[in-house]
């Protein structure tokens, strides 16, 4: 790797050249290229479910709430203000009159009636429509047991008012209306073209942003939204997504001025980049948990003594400090501390006597020193970041335990596939918070959560979580997370293997992009100054 006078040099290179999207064309003044990961499974906000698609739909779509940039609390978005009960349970929201689609309809409350009831619909089969039960009766109408979307609890009370009802009273449910699942979506438009409705020549959305290109594994181009209501503060011209997984490429890519703000980092690299006095170097908190499902349908990990003797095994530390070395806590826990403000339970043992205890186990169940036990499967996304940690896996469980792994990797639309089909025995999965409450990682492993890819159902989780949503006293909610994570890591579903941070690359030519927990930057408020930058 370079040293850091050379870093430097090559980083004000980039500052100062021009570049290519896709990897050909001059960036032009005022459009920014942006390394997306992954191509993007899909653009329809209720059926996505990676961040790939979250960074491209949270600037084509406005909801009744937005997100400060900075401080991440809810602001008015196509909402201009709302009313709470005083029992929580009720919202009503004023939406304002210059709310309008992309193609100058206006926005109603009765397009957020059709986008929600859409979400729900057991046809629809949204992973997400969980994020939905927090309304009256969406669970019982997602679930087949109530036939008539009327009884919804989401109303269009006039055009530009919308009431909803609640279950329980819900404290973080202005910040989960951010999440893209509760997105508006045009209803003539999905009715004619189907499917087909996010393709550029017939999407239309109501965000700041409008979808003009779509490359296949080349490029995603959106551009201002000319009939957006707050048109005049957006500064770009254009941003461009590039799908690029190879994370050398990337880099390069940025070190030679052809995209600002990069992914991801090499891992082998950030170590390097550490060291950068230039500026471009970006690392902050994360509010992710990194871990495998574990398929407790697929023996022998039903039994639970396998899954604690495959997490005993690993030494999580190692793996943070000579594998991903970006400054991640190790994942003995699985929901990150400070959530919310909630400090999860410590369960897993860090200690010399945990691999004893892992070979015990293992025995216990039949595989002494592994013999007799099948091979297990690490699935993972085609990374060379996960492949990388699945390898440490791989001999972590081989000398520790005498298991044999095999690794298989799938591009992003297949994994996700597959990862929904529970065609794998262990499963990578990142999962960053939709809103800052530990609800948003607890609730994951319900039982009937379209996300929920382990398998795994316990009555008793499922009884805390129902508690944890009627509880008003914050101390006492608390507490009902914590009995739920200890159940869940006692259980063991999941390995845990690390808690999140950021580490990637931006040119100082970008300007209102703030690092925050959440990693949440809408582009309408970003903007590039190539002069002062150099």
């Amino acid at each position: 790797m370079m040293g850091k006078k050379t870093i430097a040099l090559l980083t004000l290179t980039a500052l100062l050249g021009a570049g290519c999207t896709g990897r050909n064309q001059p960036i032009e003044k005022d459009v920014i290229v942006i390394g997306n990961g992954a191509e993007p499974k899909d653009l329809d906000p209720h059926l996505v479910t990676g961040i790939p698609e979250h960074h491209i739909n949270q600037n084509l779509f406005e909801a009744l709430v937005s997100v400060h940039p900075e401080t991440l609390e809810p602001i008015p978005g196509v909402a201009l203000s709302w009313k709470i009960s005083k029992d929580g349970k009720e919202y009503v929201f004023n939406l304002r009159k210059d709310a309008k689609w992309s193609n100058g309809e206006p926005v109603t409350a009765s397009d957020f009636v059709y986008a929600w009831t859409r979400l729900l619909k057991p046809e629809t089969a949204a992973e997400y429509a969980y994020q939905g039960y927090y309304i009256v009766n969406g669970k019982e109408f997602n679930t087949g047991k109530l036939k008539d979307p009327s009884q919804l609890g989401v109303k269009a009370i006039d055009p530009h008012t919308l009431k909803v009802n609640l279950v329980n009273s819900t404290p973080f449910f202005l910040g989960l209306l951010y999440h893209h699942s509760l997105y508006p979506v045009h209803q003539k438009t999905i009715e004619k073209w189907g499917a087909a409705w996010t393709r550029p020549e017939h999407i239309v959305t109501n965000g700041p942003f409008i979808l003009s290109k779509w490359e296949t594994n080349k490029i995603i181009s959106i551009v201002p939204n000319p009939h957006y209501w707050e048109k005049e503060k957006i500064a770009l011209k254009e941003a461009r997504f590039l799908p690029i997984e190879n994370l050398d490429t990337e880099e390069k890519m940025f070190r030679s001025g052809k995209i600002h703000i990069t992914n991801e980092i090499p891992l082998e690299k950030i170590p390097s980049w550490q060291k950068d006095s230039t500026g471009v170097y970006q690392t902050h908190p994360y509010l992710g948990s990194y871990f495998y499902w574990i398929n407790v349908r697929k023996k022998p990990l039903e039994d639970k003594r396998i899954r604690k003797a495959l997490n005993l095994a690993v030494d999580r530390e190692r793996i943070v400090k000579f594998v991903t070395r970006g400054g991640q806590l190790p994942g003995n826990v699985y929901t990150p501390p400070g959530t919310g403000g909630y400090e999860p339970p410590a369960i897993l043992p860090t200690g010399a006597t945990r691999l004893e205890e892992a070979k015990k186990l293992l025995a216990e169940a039949g595989y002494p020193g592994g013999k007799g036990l099948p091979p297990i499967e690490i699935l993972y996304n085609t990374h060379e970041g996960h492949k990388k940690i699945a390898e440490a896996l791989q001999q972590m469980w081989k000398q520790n335990l005498g298991v044999q792994v095999t690794l298989f990797n799938q591009e992003w639309k297949v994994y996700l596939d597959s990862m929904q089909q529970g065609q794998f025995h262990l499963g990578r999965q990142g999962w960053i918070g939709d809103y800052n409450d530990p609800n948003t990682f607890l609730d994951l492993f319900i039982s009937d959560n379209g996300n929920n890819r382990s398998g795994w159902k316990n009555p008793a989780y499922d009884s805390l979580m129902e508690k944890a949503g009627r509880e008003l006293d914050l101390k006492k909610r608390l507490a009902i997370f914590t009995e739920a994570e200890t159940l869940l890591m006692d259980e063991l579903p999941l390995i845990p293997l690390y808690i999140y941070t950021r580490n990637y690359l931006k040119s100082k030519a970008v300007r209102g992009w703030t690092n925050n927990v959440q990693d949440q930057h809408p582009l309408k408020y970003v903007s590039l100054d190539h002069e002062t930058a150099k």
